[in-house]
């Protein structure tokens, strides 16, 4: 039997407002190795999955049509009222929902390289050799501001987007792998983009990369 050859690999989890969804797509480009986008539906289009990619927020009015646009909706309502509510017979059962968002993993978690954005990389490759665990994050009203300018929204309109965003996006992951996203412990380095700026901040994490890349070769 061959030995694996593990290639680089970086997941990113962002909060909102602090460009994940450019800074990822950049980290990939810098090392010439595939992008694995948050978990979209397939029921989308080509232009409505692009879209999606350039944004900070949730999917928007697209997800709602959607699956796991329900699935996250639902935990959204469930966490404003600070209790899970009752089923929704269209939202897809835990093990659907997990299922399609690992599904596009199985290449890098066997060895390919990548970078992947969202989809609890940190939890589900957490033992993948060669893969750099990163974590966006940063004070809230550094990260709405940034957002607001980013996606052209009035910062009331910010404000409930990132509170959407946030709020909905941890439930997932807590309610798939039973973690909370913001534990330390899962990511080999949290950066506050909002304080470097994202030019400064992806040289930052290409250097960090090459460096951990470089102290644990394949």
């Amino acid at each position: 039997m061959g030995i694996t050859t593990f290639g680089p690999l970086v997941t990113v989890s962002a909060t909102y407002g602090t460009g994940g969804s450019v800074i990822a797509p950049r980290l990939a480009e810098e090392f010439g190795i595939p992008f694995i986008d948050r978990l979209i539906s397939a029921d989308l289009s080509q232009d409505a999955a692009a879209e999606m990619r350039s944004e900070e927020g949730l999917c928007d009015g697209e997800q709602e049509a959607s699956p796991a646009g329900r699935f996250l909706s639902y935990f959204a309502r469930a966490a404003s009222v600070g209790a899970m509510m009752a089923p929704d017979p269209l939202v897809e059962d835990d093990d659907g929902i997990r299922a399609r968002t690992e599904s596009a993993l199985l290449e890098v978690k066997g060895g390919a390289p990548g970078v992947v954005l969202g989809r609890a990389g940190a939890i589900v490759l957490a033992s993948r050799p060669r893969a750099f665990h990163v974590r966006l994050d940063g004070a809230a009203e550094r990260r709405l501001a940034w957002a607001a300018d980013f996606e052209h929204l009035s910062l009331e309109a910010a404000r409930e987007r990132q509170s959407e965003t946030d709020k909905t996006r941890t439930m997932f992951v807590k309610r798939l792998y039973r973690i909370d996203p913001s534990n330390p412990g899962l990511y080999h380095l949290i950066l506050d983009p909002t304080v470097f700026g994202l030019d400064r901040a992806t040289r930052l994490l290409v250097d960090a990369c090459r460096a951990y890349f470089e102290a644990n070769p394949a």
